[in-house]
């Protein structure tokens, strides 16, 4: 099930399903500690004596966001119950706040009791063992604990709407206080939760439990026909019980609308302070590189690690998740930040690849965000002998992304540091890891995580890792080193040609292994991310060899269905809905295809040529979810999207291949 709307300040990251039900809440890191592990935060609606949770199949749904903002703009109704509910929810960009602001609206010409009901399924600190929930008199608030984490839960609506006479207000004359409250057991003993308790519209009142526990609120509210009447709930969240009822205090002196409007003004500025000119791009198109942008800032953690995703529904299937920080992922949303005139999120990320690389100089497989090594399906021992369990296109794109930034920005009091403790070791390495006689790199595991070998898109982030550290070298005078990195970059272009390049089938292969014979092992499986030989530089985009292989990928790998896209590889069995592979090769997916836009408009001569990149980017927009949201990839039948949702990869793919198409058109004037 997708995340339709996360919501996040690099602390704290909340995330909606699609039936608008939180499903993912992370703090104090993004991607780590996950307190929710998936488990819905249900909402529940009572009108009159009907009541509706939100996961119920009759609710019309629009899950978007407030233009340009971190802010939902949600509207909810079901056929079942006389009320419309708009709903703007955000998590405080500075503060660890999160607020909801319900618009309640009749349709009829009668005045309803309403009546919401939410929820919280807390597995705090990722299990569910020693949680403690009470409600608190004095400040009619429900507290959930456990170590150095603590929620606050409360709301507020009119102070002529509340059931009871308010001891105190906001400073927009808001009574403060939750109108019901239950605090009970969950998972044990047959035990569902408070959550059934408000079926009836009456919670029971109890005050508070531990050990395996969840708790509801509930607010009240007379809605009169042709009025709206708001309620307002928040979450403040932080590591103690003083300084979640600071956060509280806060609200209650400024009112909460005071927070959402900040909120709506800050990420404006965060957004258009940056913005490109975006010439005759159609809206839809703009719309979605600015939606991407402001998703891929919920996905960074506050000390620089960039997750690949936080969709929990993933570890049903393998029993872990998206939530780490893949050098390779990181290295390519912080270069698609850079091109997007982002310093600050690019340089925490570098900081925090400078804190995890091995005295080496190459990097493992995945990180946690706070910096310890993630788990992994790398073995350190191979026939035997031991191997370095790597991807090494994970070191080689960080140093290539690295002196993206510093041509941009010329940054050198912030490379300074970095030169020899960073930038020295990894391009030592790579130009070290390489066979003696072929000159190539070393066998490691390839960009999918499927196979070990010698591939493509490795050798061409190789080729450009070397290149950056030659460029880095020569620009702080040390023409010696920056030349065993540029011959080292040169052996493995002439080695390329060599050995991957199949005459007979006019392309290069995907992947080679050495055999115990002295023969190679050929791998010509047509895969896309053979585009590594021409996005870091190795090769012109244009260059004979290069037409070839991207008209092989185009030609095999587009999926032949109403869906359309292009797919990884022939044959993609992760996630396959389908084994007619000469129609659908595999699922498609949004970076692969983006990968043959940006091929498009470099190699564009005229219009028409533009027309075609255009068209791929659109589809990208016209296969995301409304709001704006892109999955890794989608069914190849009916686009639902699979695996996690969003990838934040799929959105720095979209805001570099319209940056790529912007500079390609602006040759062209």
């Amino acid at each position: 099930m997708p995340r339709n709307l996360p919501l996040g300040n690099g602390n704290l990251l909340i995330a909606f399903d699609q039936n608008h039900q939180i499903r993912e809440l992370y703090y104090p890191h993004v991607g780590q500690s996950n307190h929710s592990l998936g488990h819905p935060f249900r909402m529940g609606v009572w009108v009159d004596g009907n009541f509706r949770w939100l996961d119920d199949g009759g609710w019309e749904r629009d899950l978007l966001y407030q233009s340009e903002t971190l802010v939902t703009d949600v509207t909810l109704s079901h056929p079942d119950l006389d009320v419309a509910i708009s709903a703007s929810e955000a998590v405080d960009f500075h503060e660890n706040l999160f607020l909801r602001k319900f618009t309640l609206r009749i349709p009829s010409k009668a005045a309803r009791e309403v009546r919401l009901f939410i929820h919280h399924d807390f597995h705090i600190d990722q299990n569910e063992v020693g949680d403690t929930a009470y409600y608190e008199p004095e400040r009619r608030a429900v507290f959930h604990y456990k170590k150095k984490n603590w929620f606050m839960i409360n709301g507020a609506v009119k102070a002529n709407q509340a059931p009871f006479e308010p001891e105190e207000e906001t400073a927009d004359e808001l009574a403060l206080g939750v109108h019901q409250w239950a605090c009970g057991l969950k998972e044990i003993h047959n035990m569902e939760g408070t959550w059934r308790d408000a079926e009836d519209g009456v919670l029971s009142g109890n005050d508070v439990a531990h050990g395996s526990v969840d708790s509801t609120v509930g607010f009240t509210v007379k809605v009169p026909p042709g009025e709206t009447v708001v309620v307002w709930y928040w979450m403040a969240v932080a590591p103690d019980f003083k300084q979640v009822v600071a956060i509280n205090r806060d609200v209650r002196q400024r009112g909460p609308e005071f927070y959402l409007d900040r909120n709506v003004a800050f990420w404006r500025l965060w957004l258009n302070t940056h913005l490109p000119d975006f010439g005759q791009l159609p809206d839809k198109v703009k719309k979605e590189y600015e939606r991407s942008l402001l998703l891929i800032r919920t996905q960074i953690d506050h000390e620089g690690a960039i997750i690949a995703a936080n969709d929990s529904d993933i570890s049903t299937a393998v029993r872990d998740t998206y939530s780490y920080m893949w050098p390779r992922d990181g290295a390519l949303v912080a270069n698609a930040l850079t091109r997007a005139n982002y310093v600050d999120l690019p340089r925490a990320f570098f900081k925090f690849i400078q804190r995890v690389i091995t005295r080496q100089g190459y990097l493992l497989h995945k990180y946690n965000p706070d910096g310890s090594l993630a788990s992994s399906w790398h073995p350190w021992i191979r026939e035997g002998k031991k191997t370095l369990p790597i991807q090494e296109d994970e070191t080689a794109l960080v140093l290539w992304a690295l002196w993206q930034h510093f041509e941009r920005f010329g940054d050198v009091y912030f490379i300074k540091p970095l030169y020899r403790t960073l930038i020295n070791p990894v391009a030592d390495f790579l130009a070290d890891y390489r066979d003696p006689d072929t000159k190539l790199p070393l066998p490691s595991y390839d960009l999918w995580e499927e196979r070990y070998g010698i591939l493509g898109w490795t050798i061409g982030a190789t080729w450009g890792g070397l290149y950056a550290g030659g460029k880095f070298a020569e620009a702080f005078g040390e023409n010696e080193r920056a030349e065993k990195y540029y011959q080292a970059a040169e052996e493995i272009k002439a080695a390329t040609d060599k050995y991957l390049w199949l005459e007979e089938e006019n392309r290069f292969a995907r992947m080679i292994n050495s055999l115990p014979s002295g023969e190679w092992e050929i791998d010509s499986v047509i895969d896309a991310s053979l585009v590594g030989l021409w996005q870091y530089g190795m090769y012109d985009p244009q260059d004979p060899k290069i037409l070839a292989t991207m008209e092989a990928i185009k030609n095999r790998l587009w999926v032949k269905t109403d869906v359309g896209g292009i797919a990884r590889y022939e044959d993609d069995k992760y996630h396959q809905v389908s084994q007619a592979v000469d129609e659908v090769p595999g699922n498609p997916w949004f970076i692969t295809t983006l990968w043959y836009a940006e091929w498009l408009a470099k190699t564009a001569k005229n219009n028409k040529d533009f027309e075609k990149s255009l068209e791929l980017i659109e589809w990208v927009v016209d296969h995301a979810l409304p709001s704006g949201v892109l999955a890794e990839q989608v069914n190849p039948y009916n686009n639902e999207p699979l695996s996690v949702s969003p990838l934040t990869w799929s959105h720095a793919a979209f805001v570099s291949t319209v940056q790529t198409y912007l500079k390609e058109r602006m040759r062209m004037m």
